[in-house]
């Protein structure tokens, strides 16, 4: 047997019947081109744009209004009145904190987003997931602890020491809710576009060892924050400073379990990224990401906070607090660790 005739016998089969002579030549279907690889803005994409949009309307204009003078939802006698240059700059910094949001929207909803480099979307997106999560879990629950008769009653409220009005808190706290609703809404699809590889399948295998000892560390951290919020949500005051344990209320205590739940999850998602196995890859990884993010921005912020000129005549945070703030953006910071080490084994396999 000649070669010619080793390749002809070896060469893989055609199915499709051989055009006869003089036939004319069957025109081969042009291939449909694929979609783009790009976030294309659906008439759903709008609507969760223009909702997160709208939402971010009322901090903002609270906020520019206060910059320049007016005292809308201020009342006489309010401590803000006569804060100074430190709450001036408070407020001009989360003010541009807040218009961020207008940009995040166009980069996730525009085709020329998935052109933004990842560190500069992701970093904002973690800041935002972190300061809205706790909003997002505890909002709700107070109202509905108010909604059945265990909120603050108006004598409660009329003994503290003025601050804002009542409906400045449920018209911002509400506009955060529905922002984070509708941002949460926009980025999945967008990060299963470009980065969805990086949570298909399982966990997979268990990251190196100086890993896994930062996870413990997280865990560790997490697990002594979820004991302290827990015990402060059911009425201790160990640590607090003398107005704070006043203070407690089921309102509080719902804001202090909804950062329980953050902390436990930092913990929990950075031990079973960090351990691997057959588990989903995209639970452990949410889980830290949301977890990690509130643990480590609230940690931040709070801290920032309380080192800062104290409002009123009251007492500030305690040192023990404080070092509870620090502790959570330790732990924040652990859980963070683990989570962009399981992101890079990701794109290394």
């Amino acid at each position: 047997m000649t070669t010619r005739d080793a390749q002809a016998k070896n060469a893989p089969q055609s199915s499709a019947p051989t055009p006869s002579p003089g036939a004319a030549p069957t025109p081969t279907p042009t291939p449909t081109p694929a979609p783009a690889p790009g976030p294309v803005p659906g008439a759903w994409r709008h609507v969760l744009a223009a909702v997160a949009l709208v939402a971010t309307a009322p901090y903002l204009v609270l906020k520019a209004a206060w910059l320049s003078g007016s005292r809308i939802g201020i009342p006489d006698g309010s401590v803000l009145l006569e804060a100074g240059p430190f709450l001036t700059v408070a407020n001009a910094v989360t003010l541009a904190m807040d218009a961020c949001v207008i940009l995040l929207v166009l980069v996730l909803t525009r085709p020329w987003g998935l052109r933004t480099p990842a560190w500069m979307l992701t970093v904002p997106v973690f800041t935002a997931t972190g300061l809205l999560t706790p909003i997002l879990l505890g909002f709700p629950g107070q109202l509905l602890v108010r909604a059945l008769g265990f909120g603050d009653g108006p004598e409660v409220v009329a003994a503290r020491e003025p601050f804002l009005d009542s409906w400045v808190f449920v018209v911002v706290y509400t506009g955060f809710t529905i922002q984070g609703l509708a941002l949460a809404a926009l980025f999945v699809p967008y990060a299963r576009r470009r980065w969805g590889r990086r949570w298909q399948g399982v966990v997979g295998e268990r990251l190196p060892s100086p890993t896994g000892v930062v996870a413990a560390a997280a865990a560790s951290g997490a697990l002594v924050l979820t004991a302290l919020f827990l015990y402060w949500a059911f009425g201790g005051t160990a640590g607090l400073s003398a107005e704070r344990a006043e203070s407690y209320s089921a309102e509080s205590a719902v804001g202090s379990v909804a950062h329980a739940i953050c902390a436990l999850a930092a913990g929990a998602g950075a031990l079973l990224l960090a351990r691997g196995g057959a588990l989903r890859a995209r639970w452990p990884l949410g889980l830290t990401w949301v977890g990690a993010a509130a643990t480590l921005a609230w940690g931040a912020w709070m801290l920032n906070a309380s080192l800062g000129p104290q409002l009123g005549h009251g007492e500030g945070p305690s040192t023990a607090v404080q070092l509870i703030y620090a502790g959570q953006m330790v732990t924040g910071m652990l859980a963070t660790a683990v989570l962009t080490r399981f992101l890079i084994s990701r794109r290394e396999s």
